[in-house]
């Protein structure tokens, strides 16, 4: 337990810093009264929508708490004690009464979900003030720009990570060391915690993203390509919309997305770690993931603030280069607190994890460069989408289909090389204590869990680069709306461009991160299941996917990915097309407006994206929560085995695969046709006499449509469907004694 002190100091450290960063962000200069008048609109309809959409979202937490509280009250046996003996992990008396376990698992729900709205709220309010200082700082130097933005974006990456794990933590001393409950026990009473987050993350991510993608479609196709005005002109009603959008979907709702990853997969390694802890007595196997975390946030604030010494402003160098060098000491610096950490905590097999936990971080940094090849502008397939434009709309869009399929094999391939290549180092492990020895699949899962474990590490700096995005993404418009000199909208422009490829690495981490913590978290799932049908908790439960129920659970699985896709894609049309009347009606009542003589109604249009957001969010959430509860009790109830756990279990399996795959489709495309519309914008596409087709011309007009089809994709429906994936799981595993007889 030597490392255990490091827990509470990373986490002190984490909101010190971040408090430190937001008064070094907050003291600079604001920028000029235009530019201050902009920012405050942004900041009023943000805060605004961020108050009723948690508004609804905690009425609706509320009542899930409470079913939850009554539903396992009420089915199940309660938790029994988790013993050893002769290597063999069984259970012994029950320690905690079915109905104290609903109401730990309620509350625990509760503080989940309201650290994940805490999180995603503290992080938007410190990324709206942090636009109009970028703006500021990008009519002086590159450099200054990207400090001002990176660091507006950490203080949100900090303190995502520090109230995840402060609350996991607390919650799990709280309910051992002061409940009195059994530290073998304690992590599964609190898996109300990632579910609450989860909870949160979806509703946050889905109306975030519905409201974010709605103002920028109905801005881009009646400014864009209507009305023939330049990109955030301040004659587009809708352009004020947009702005905040960034907000709200970037910020607050990929806030809470990895915030529910970090929790949950926390929690899951935790539960993977009980088998052990049984075995040879050492707590540091179920608290191992939250130490190493800890050290993963002194990594990243070392590497955050190396990054001002990479910059310079010699107009050559790529602004993506100094993040780039900033995540390369993170993952470093990780390597290093991975085998302290390991060499400390996991006795004399710990040089296996540790090379588990390397495959984790190795598989982090994939993920850039796998997400970067395929979003970036300067690789072959943004090029490749750019150069169909010239031909009109439907080859952008056929091209810009061909490459987001082509990105999931990557994504597959090394999502599975990590899984197999852990799994197998980490099932060599034999680890011996006072009540026998333990190997095999335990062990092998637990290697698993330390690699995811280790490529969370870098969780802060990834979240920190993607708030970047709608920072710089802000600043454009201001620097746009405000008559600030060409130079900053140069420099805004750059930095945007870079953030778009950001904000598509964050989705790439966090669908990586969920391809490995789903065999984590099914294995925590089935760790439950075993305890309700009194399994030895270190002996494997396979399931049989020729099993005709396994086999219809997962159709079904399958399935609600689509559905819930098709839900999230056609409530931004439908909020789209609100906004898209309301900014036709001011151009065609106001005259004036188009003058410049008229200054539009932005407040009429953030209102009505508001509500139609908020309006459409409803389905897809209730349809995602509903689903895998409606799925065990049919399957319970309606055979005649009663085995409703196994038609999960295939639901969970198959719709977790098919989510990673088409989060990553979404996540690319949306990403890479974004970024081929800029590539066409920033005059590097010429046509076969070398004549640039830029803004204006019909090949732009062909990427703004690819760009505009991909905007719900990638911002809406895929990062929602990161969410959607351990939604699965955490929910699953609340809930698992309600489908088993």
């Amino acid at each position: 337990m030597e490392l255990v002190f490091m827990i509470p100091l990373a986490g002190l450290a984490a909101v010190l810093y971040a408090a430190y960063l937001a008064w070094d962000v907050l003291r600079r200069d604001q920028g000029t009264p235009e530019m201050q008048d902009v920012a405050s609109m942004i900041f009023e309809g943000a805060m605004a929508f961020l108050r009723r959409q948690y508004g609804t979202i905690a009425a609706l937490s509320i009542v899930t708490a409470i079913a939850i509280g009554v539903i396992v009250g009420a089915v199940s046996e309660g938790v029994k004690d988790i013993l050893a003996s002769g290597g063999v992990v069984e259970y012994g008396d029950r320690q905690v009464g079915p109905w104290e376990e609903g109401g730990l698992t309620a509350v625990s729900f509760l503080v989940g979900a309201f650290c994940s709205g805490l999180a995603g709220y503290i992080g938007m309010f410190i990324a709206v003030r942090s636009n109009s200082r970028t703006a500021s700082a990008a009519t002086r130097s590159l450099k200054e720009a990207i400090t001002v933005s990176l660091r507006g974006g950490a203080v949100s990456g900090f303190l995502v990570v520090a109230l995840s794990l402060i609350g996991v933590s607390s919650i799990f001393l709280i309910y051992s060391e002061i409940l009195g409950n059994p530290k073998s026990i304690a992590p599964f009473l609190i898996v109300g915690f990632g579910f609450g987050a989860s909870f949160v993350a979806l509703f946050a991510q889905l109306g975030g993203g519905i409201y974010t993608k709605a103002a920028d479609v109905g801005a881009d196709l009646v400014g864009k390509v209507e009305a023939g005005i330049p990109e955030d002109d301040p004659r587009n009603a809708a352009v004020v919309a947009d702005l905040v959008g960034d907000n709200v979907g970037d910020c607050a709702g990929r806030g809470a997305d990895l915030f529910e990853s970090m929790s949950a997969e926390n929690i899951g390694a935790m539960i993977l770690g009980v088998s052990i802890y049984a075995v040879t007595g050492d707590l540091e196997w179920i608290v191992f993931p939250l130490v190493l975390r800890s050290f993963g946030i002194l990594s990243t604030i070392v590497g955050l603030a190396s990054v001002p010494f990479f910059a310079r402003d010699d107009g050559k160098q790529n602004a993506m280069t100094p993040l780039n060098n900033g995540y390369f000491i993170v993952s470093a610096l990780s390597v290093v607190g991975l085998a302290i950490t390991t060499s400390v905590m996991l006795g004399d097999e710990w040089w296996r994890f540790f090379i588990c936990g390397c495959i984790g971080i190795a598989t982090s940094i994939a993920f850039v460069y796998i997400t970067q090849y395929y979003t970036s502008g300067g690789w072959r397939p943004v090029k490749e989408i750019a150069d169909a434009s010239r031909t009109g709309p439907a080859t952008n869009i056929i091209i810009g289909t061909a490459v987001g399929l082509e990105t999931i094999a990557a994504t597959a391939l090394t999502i599975s090389v990590a899984l197999v290549a852990s799994f197998a180092i980490g099932h060599e492990a034999v680890i011996s204590g006072d009540n026998g020895s333990i190997s095999g699949f335990s062990t092998g899962v637990f290697g698993t869990a330390v690699a995811t474990m280790g490529m969370l590490m870098s969780a802060a700096y990834v979240l920190s680069m993607d708030t970047f995005g709608p920072i710089t993404d802000n600043a454009g418009g201001i620097t746009e709306m405000s008559g600030a000199p060409e130079s900053a909208r140069h420099i805004t422009d750059e930095l945007d461009s870079v953030g778009n490829t950001t904000k598509a690495l964050t989705k790439g981490y966090a669908v990586a991160s969920a391809g490995l913590a789903a065999f984590l978290l099914f294995s925590a799932y089935l760790d439950k299941v075993k305890e309700r049908l009194e399994i030895p908790l270190n002996e494997e439960l396979p399931i049989d996917l020729s099993d005709v129920d396994v086999f219809a659970g997962g159709m079904i699985g399958a399935m609600l990915v689509f559905v819930f896709s098709s839900l999230a894609i056609r409530a931004v049309g439908s909020a789209a097309g609100d906004i898209i009347e309301e900014v036709r009606r001011q151009f065609r009542e106001d005259p004036g407006i188009m003058a410049g003589t008229s200054r539009p109604d932005y407040g009429r249009a953030v209102d009505i994206t508001a509500r139609a957001s908020l309006r459409n969010m409803i389905a897809p959430g209730v349809l995602a929560v509903s689903l895998p509860v409606i799925v065990g009790l049919v399957f319970r109830y309606a055979r005649e085995d009663n085995d409703g756990w196994l038609a999960v279990s295939g639901m969970l399996m198959i719709g977790t695969i098919v989510g990673i795959m088409m989060a990553t489709f979404f996540n690319n495309v949306g990403g890479a046709w974004d970024n081929a519309k800029k590539y066409v914008e920033s005059g590097q596409l010429k046509d076969d006499k070398g004549q640039v087709l830029g803004k204006g011309s019909e090949a732009h007009k062909a990427a703004v449509v690819g760009d505009t089809v991909g905007d719900p994709f990638k911002d809406t429906a895929g990062p929602s469907l990161h969410v959607l994936i351990k939604l699965l799981a955490t929910i699953t595993l609340v809930m698992a004694p309600l489908f088993i007889p």
